[in-house]
């Protein structure tokens, strides 16, 4: 089915066959989702042993009582087996509670409000509207911290190898008020990107050419989340960084949230000292510690890079079938047709879809009456609005194989009979 070559009778033909597909898939009544990227039950399960991993043993290296207070930081052996995800020193390391996304809203917050210490005033201090730089399609929880906290987010595509540099570096000379940019830099959400190595050292350098205290906010949320051995590595952005002495600008974050269990892991910041100094003074006034004891449960679980490695070997068992399934279905139903196009990621949670545009909302909506949910159009984008109307990211991680299969075949079905129905109108 090749749209743009088709007759108008060859449409009407087609648009006929494809609306009894669809009554089908109505009439079946499937309730499938594909909305979230959480790790599945089976995914959960490869961390079992965590929960009686202690055996009562508390002991730690720095001889500290575990169930007491104190130890803001994270315990020394937990900030190392973190320090190397992140590619930062163990001293450069803080381990916090279970979720990464609270400490970037903390280091937003305080960014704003609190400011950085010896290195600066806050933000707000300047007295202009705060600009982050948001490369889309993109996280929809980055942008939320944003519009929560006020912080203006300005747009700049997300390419194969990582955001548009021009744009990004042509934004930053123009408008020192801008103060951020986000950034998910291997196996980016959603599209899978994982950012060059040029790319990486030109973002290192946006410190340079920046208003003051502009901050890389760093989510390497699939740091270690390859579906295969061969996927491409990342370059290390603080070792960038110190060659161009931009380390203060630099804010790295990650978490076990899909390694071990996504509600009770460990998440964990990189940063400078002089960022790090601010950042735990500032977070002392809101807690005495994080919870030591989980930090010692995932050192043991996990041990080293090396079990890290064989733990997300596991995962990876579980979740490339899936994305085997997702992008067999587009291939063959969609591909060659001109209707759409899609990324096939190396590694993540996330298939990038795009429709003909202006046509996301209506494929979503023809899926959900069908049985099948998908995130809401426009999510990957700031504020909801997405300007072409065409994105739609694909999560396959928690149906199972044979879930996946019927929603995808509904999917594909939706997004021919939206295309047919446009190119009629």
């Amino acid at each position: 089915m090749q749209l743009d070559q088709a007759t108008t009778e060859q449409l009407r033909d087609w648009e006929s066959t494809l609306t009894q597909e669809y009554q089908q898939f109505k009439a079946s009544g499937l309730n499938l989702d594909l909305t979230r990227g959480k790790p599945s039950a089976e995914q959960l399960s490869l961390s079992d042993a965590i929960n009686d991993i202690l055996g009562g043993d508390l002991s730690n290296e720095s001889n500290t009582d575990l169930r007491n207070y104190g130890g803001l930081d994270g315990i020394p052996e937990c900030k190392r087996l973190f320090a190397n995800v992140l590619g930062v020193s163990a001293e450069e390391t803080l381990i916090g509670g279970n979720s990464s996304l609270t400490l970037m809203y903390m280091a937003a917050q305080f960014g704003l409000h609190q400011g950085f210490g010896e290195l600066g005033a806050s933000w707000n201090s300047e007295g202009s509207t705060v600009k982050f730089i948001a490369p889309v399609p993109g996280y929809d929880r980055h942008f939320s911290v944003c519009e929560h906290l006020g912080i203006e987010l300005v747009t700049v595509a997300l390419n194969d190898d990582g955001p548009d540099m021009d744009a990004v570096e042509q934004l930053l000379k123009s408008d020192p008020s801008i103060k951020g940019i986000w950034c998910v830099p291997r196996f980016s959400n959603p599209t899978g990107t994982v950012y060059s190595d040029a790319v990486v050292d030109r973002i290192a350098q946006l410190g340079n050419i920046a208003g003051s205290n502009f901050r890389i906010f760093w989510d390497n949320a699939y740091a270690v989340h390859s579906l295969s051995d061969d996927a491409p590595e990342l370059a290390n952005l603080m070792t960038s960084c110190r060659k161009y002495g931009t380390e203060n600008s630099a804010y790295l974050f990650g978490s076990t949230s899909k390694i071990t269990y996504a509600g009770a892991g460990v998440a964990f910041a990189g940063m400078s000292k002089a960022n790090l100094k601010a950042f735990t003074h500032h977070l002392g006034m809101s807690q005495i510690g994080p919870d030591k004891i989980n930090q010692l449960r995932h050192v043991r679980l996990l041990k080293d890079a090396d079990g890290i490695k064989e733990h997300m070997q596991q995962h990876a068992k579980v979740l490339k079938p899936r994305f085997d399934i997702v992008l067999k279905h587009l291939r063959e139903g969609l591909g060659n047709t001109g209707m759409a196009s899609w990324t096939e990621p190396q590694g993540g949670y996330f298939v990038s879809f795009d429709t003909l545009p202006g046509l996301a909302k209506e494929v979503v909506k023809l899926a959900a009456e069908a049985g099948v949910k998908l995130t809401p159009a426009g999510a990957t984008f700031p504020y909801g609005k997405d300007p072409a109307n065409s994105n739609i990211r694909i999560a396959p991680s928690v149906p199972s194989l044979d879930e996946i299969d019927r929603a995808m075949a509904v999917f594909v079905t939706c997004v021919k009979l939206a295309s047919v129905k446009q190119r009629l109108s």
